[in-house]
């Protein structure tokens, strides 16, 4: 065997340690969570969602929420300068999607970045675990100004998950993180899902049989703008929304 064949196997076989120690250390830090506890409001490691008043009765897929601690605790931005700890705003939960910590890159330098934007991830701000990252993010999200249309909920959500960079992306934002929690969430009870909808059908009734096909039209519009408007903010201009 040639001297360079030797030294491109060596030279990969350092590579495979290196990776495997780094695994091996990130493995180490993730210690099994809890078990899913929605009675004692309980969900580590989980995006949380629940019905906002008023405005998920016009529009259901819209509602408030927040993500977990690896104790479980909610962690949400409920208001200007405030994040709630383990006291979800707007009552209990009722849709969570659990996501896997292995998923995330908490790397301790540059070169050990799992994600594939170890620069962008730098800028974003990384962090050691996935407490640190909610953390850090609490504490930004502390001295920020609360607007539905700018800064709400899902804008400190999808912060943490970029801090994470979690599945390898530290391109959250409002749009792909409700499309996540509405095609893999799931939802604690049957209740939950009647709590989510039952007004919506008792308004879209109501307003059917008072103002007729007309009501229908101008809620479609309203949804049409809404969706608009976050689309629009996100990614044709991308310092309009928060994240």
């Amino acid at each position: 065997m040639s001297p360079r064949h030797v030294s491109m196997v060596e030279r990969r076989t350092s590579v495979d340690v290196v990776e495997e120690c780094s695994d091996e250390r990130v493995h180490d830090r993730l210690w099994p969570l809890d078990d899913i506890d929605p009675k004692n409001a309980k969900f580590p490691c989980c995006i949380v969602w629940t019905p906002l008043p008023i405005v998920s009765w016009l529009a259901p897929y819209i509602g408030h929420l927040g993500i977990c601690r690896e104790d479980g605790a909610v962690l949400d931005f409920a208001g200007s300068n405030f994040v709630g700890v383990d006291n979800f705003s707007y009552g209990a939960v009722a849709r969570y999607l659990q996501l896997d910590r292995e998923q995330c890159c908490f790397p301790p330098n540059l070169s050990e970045h799992t994600c594939e934007q170890s620069y962008k991830h730098m800028e974003q701000g990384t962090s050691i675990s996935w407490d640190d990252a909610l953390n850090s993010s609490t504490q930004h999200f502390q001295h920020k100004y609360y607007n539905l249309f700018t800064c709400n909920c899902h804008s400190f959500v999808a912060n943490c998950l970029n801090r994470l960079a979690y599945n390898a992306s530290v391109r959250w934002n409002i749009i792909n993180l409700v499309g996540l929690v509405i095609l893999k969430g799931k939802w604690v009870n049957g209740m939950a899902v009647v709590r989510s909808f039952f007004p919506f059908v008792v308004v879209m009734f109501v307003g059917v049989l008072m103002a007729g096909w007309s009501f229908l039209i101008g809620l479609a519009s309203f949804s049409f703008l809404l969706i608009g408007w976050f689309v629009f903010g996100t990614y044709c201009m991308k310092q309009l929304i928060d994240c």
